[in-house]
């Protein structure tokens, strides 16, 4: 496994298929850390990335290792304390929104063990999906969870999803009874953790997180307007698989 933390800038293209093709695309910045021992940095620009337990999965529990072995235990895996790597967004400037967070989960030998792909809406739900990847790094699962107002929970996803190395590249379909609907990508290029190339993408993607979700919610405003119908939430929508 390569060091820990690490920053990646990325493109994130969401591509929607039908009922007509529609490319919402945006460029931010993601973090490759360990979640027994998150970055700290300095203090002047500590604001600038924090990396707090109440932001993942039930939020109740003191670290971010913490949380993940307890959603663990609740379907089986024990890790026996094998190393970890999280691919997520760090709280910017107090604020923070993580459409989904990735954790690559090893065996106390590094062997991989397990892919937890843990994602949130915009309505403050989360769910995570316990994926086991074959050797090319591909997983499905079942749709579960209400992401996309204009998607009901149904479908499949299939996700390639290799470990980072100098570069980032994931991909997400997600397949329904009528073909690909949407597929979304990840391309990064890995950097160094100091203080000039953590400043540099900051200045450059400022509020990074409060960008992507006022990005989803603009293109969900616009292709409302171009008529596409709103599908119901369902009432129950921060699943119990959290816990």
């Amino acid at each position: 496994m390569n060091a820990v933390p690490a920053l990646y800038a990325c493109t994130i293209r969401h591509v929607r298929t039908t009922p007509w093709r529609y490319l919402l695309r945006h460029r931010t910045y993601l973090w490759l850390v360990d979640p027994d021992r998150p970055p700290r940095l300095p203090f002047l620009i500590r604001p600038l990335a924090r990396f707090d337990p109440r932001d993942h999965f039930t939020g109740d529990q003191p670290t971010l290792r913490a949380g993940l072995d307890a959603y663990l235990a609740g379907h089986g895996v024990d890790l026996e304390g094998g190393p970890v790597v999280m691919l997520t967004h760090a709280r910017v400037l107090g604020y923070v929104f993580n459409p989904i967070t990735l954790y690559w989960c090893h065996g106390p030998d590094g062997a991989p063990r397990c892919v937890v792909a843990e994602v949130h809406n915009t309505y403050g739900g989360r769910h995570a999906y316990l994926l086991h990847p074959d050797e090319g790094g591909t997983a499905q699962a079942d749709k579960e969870f209400y992401v996309s107002p204009f998607l009901p929970v149904d479908g499949r996803y299939r996700m390639r999803l290799p470990h980072p190395g100098p570069r980032l590249d994931l991909t997400v379909h997600l397949d329904r009874e009528d073909g690909r609907t949407l597929t979304a990508t990840v391309h990064g290029a890995r950097r160094a953790v100091t203080v000039p190339n953590l400043l540099r993408l900051a200045l450059r993607h400022p509020w990074s997180t409060l960008a992507v979700s006022a990005a989803i919610r603009f293109h969900g405003i616009r292709l409302h307007l171009r008529g596409l119908a709103v599908q119901p939430r369902p009432e129950k929508h921060t699943p119990e698989n959290l816990t």
